[in-house]
């Protein structure tokens, strides 16, 4: 039942005005957004220090649905972690039920969505001896086993080979921590102290989110703050349709692909209907690929996920919750790379949402092309480089880098596209060099921009960027999970495509390519030897022909492109 026409704790009592709405959203909003900066300030992880690879917010005690959600988290979060509440609710109920002072903790991609890196934390919120709501926190741990360090296994045809897999279990009991689970959770890891700081650092977030709702409710009655969600709902759905209804009726398709799975080198369709009518969005993807054996699938909690932040960039100002899928219909029938079943492997579920926002960004332009961004760069680049420090004779110690680089965004109907940002994904940031360097043996002999990358349009594509990094240790392995390789991303509106992404590595005096494109497991690196990656850039938006000779001209003057500048409409040859 949705929390829209499930029965109202709060009613009986006047509806809010607009003021102390307001003023409750961005009492509410400012509550997940301290919880965020209170992770980022205290993990041992550069992935959620730096990178904000992590998410906070509240969800409904009834449904599990989203209520507020940071606003410096990860957007992919705002649907999984519904899904990742309602699977903590559902054992907690065949366990004695959710009580005061209890946290459970679980990394099941196939419940909670995304991959088995991303550890969600999930707390019941009581007042008065009643469940209030639930505060979660998810962050991206920097290793949990598998064969990989890191978590990207490329070669993955099971989970078990990603990382461990822990369902929701309490962490902490009657507010104590669960030392049992914690020892089992230190067990798996390459790297216990990361992982003993960042599950701290998420228990400091939740603490404090505690912290300011009991203020809050101080200030304000329960009844007048459960107004305000269900308010807050209503306007998202609201503004949907207002949005929907203004669009022209019709089916939209599009498709695109996924270069391979990472273990068969064949294509993948990624594959779109989309239908409008009236003030009703339909997303049909029954004619995307069936599940496949390589990491690249996902589960149908990450794919809807996947579809709000698509949504969002179309429609930015509807607020962030739950009320945005409820103007939407979901076709995605079971057994799809998109609609997984355990065990097959999720480990890059990343490329695989990239590509979805693609399609609907593409298919949605034939409506309303003012309304959409080219295809950004269209892959994360997971990088994982690891081995062993000597600390003294007989004693080593294990390092792990993982990383994930930027790209090309693509051009839209006001502009270029952004050079060298991150994935649409997330609002992450991409981790400095400085920090790289400083916390692992390696060096970064190229960071820059990519010329000619982006796609050529009247708006052209962001550039992309080129990494070099040379290893400092004697030995170490490298491992890449990437996409773009076989299939650049997509212009807009006539634009072209932007450049194909390219992973190098050296053997000595020579560089390879892996045979799967951007995709390969254990690179044996010695002292001396680098890696490179060169990232797409963005699809470009409307025709080139049409693109502003000045534009145009600073462009080659910056070094961005090496072409002439393109003709306009009705020049002569």
């Amino acid at each position: 039942m949705s929390a829209l026409n499930s029965p109202s704790r709060a009613a009986g009592s006047p509806a809010l005005d607009p003021v102390t709405l307001a003023v409750l959203a961005g009492r509410l909003e400012q509550i997940a957004d301290e919880m965020d900066a209170t992770l980022y300030r205290s993990a041992f992880n550069p992935i959620i220090a730096e990178a904000h690879d992590a998410c906070h917010g509240l969800y409904d005690a009834l449904t599990g649905d989203t209520l507020v959600q940071g606003k410096s988290g990860l957007p992919i979060f705002v649907g999984v972690m519904a899904f990742a509440v309602r699977a903590a609710a559902r054992v907690a109920s065949e366990r004695g039920g959710m009580q005061p002072g209890d946290t459970w903790l679980f990394n099941d991609p196939y419940e909670g969505g995304t991959h088995a890196n991303d550890f969600k934390l999930v707390r019941p919120y009581f007042k008065d001896g009643v469940l209030f709501c639930y505060l979660a926190s998810a962050a991206h741990w920097h290793d949990v086993g598998g064969a990989v360090p890191g978590n990207y296994n490329p070669a993955a045809t099971e989970c078990w080979q990603e990382a461990v897999q822990i369902p929701p279990v309490r962490i902490i009991k009657n507010g104590e921590l669960q030392e049992d689970v914690l020892a089992i959770l230190r067990a798996n890891t390459r790297l216990p102290d990361s992982l003993w700081g960042d599950l701290n650092a998420q228990l400091a977030a939740l603490d404090l989110g505690v912290t300011r709702l009991n203020a809050l409710l101080i200030d304000y009655e329960q009844s007048a703050v459960l107004k305000a969600f269900a308010a807050l709902r209503r306007r998202a759905l609201m503004l949907m349709r207002e949005h929907i209804q203004v669009l022209p009726s019709g089916v939209y398709s599009f498709d695109d692909i996924l270069d391979n799975d990472g273990v068969v080198d064949e294509p993948l369709s990624i594959a779109l209907d989309l239908r409008i009518e009236g003030e009703r969005l339909s997303l049909d993807f029954s004619r995307s690929s069936p599940q496949c054996a390589g990491p690249v699938n996902i589960s149908r909690a990450t794919a809807v996920a996947a579809c709000y932040v698509a949504l969002k960039h179309v429609f930015p100002d509807v607020p962030a919750n739950a009320g945005v899928l409820d103007a939407v219909e979901f076709i995605i029938p079971d057994g799809l790379v998109i609609s997984c079943e355990r065990p097959r492997p999720v480990g890059g579920y990343t490329e695989t949402i990239l590509r979805m926002i693609d399609v609907i960004f593409s298919a949605m332009a034939q409506a309303a092309p003012e309304r959409v961004v080219a295809h950004a760069y269209g892959t994360i680049n997971a990088l994982s480089i690891a081995g062993y420090k000597t600390l003294s004779p007989g004693q080593r110690r294990p390092w792990v880098m993982f990383s994930f680089f930027g790209g090309g965004h693509g051009g839209h109907a006001h502009g270029d596209g952004l050079s060298h940002a991150n994935a649409p994904i997330s609002t992450a940031t991409i981790p400095p060099l400085e920090i790289l360097e400083a916390a692992y043996p390696v060096m970064f002999t190229k960071w820059a921009l990519r010329p000619d990358s982006g796609g050529v349009g009247q708006y052209r594509g962001g550039l992309g960027a080129i990494y070099e990094i040379e290893l400092l240790e004697e030995s170490a392995q490298a491992f890449i999970f990437g996409e773009r390789a076989r299939s650049g991303p997509k212009g807009i509106a006539g634009g072209g495509s932007g450049a194909l992404n390219v992973f190098e590595y050296q053997q000595g005096s020579q560089w390879l390519i892996p045979p799967m494109g951007a995709k390969m497991r254990g690179i044996e690196l010695k002292r001396g030897e680098r890696v490179r990656l060169s990232t797409p850039g963005g699809g470009a938006w409307g025709l080139g022909a049409k693109r502003d000779h000045q534009a145009h001209a600073h462009d080659v003057a910056m070094g961005y492109v090496s072409a002439p500048p393109p003709l306009k409409a009705g020049d002569a040859p």
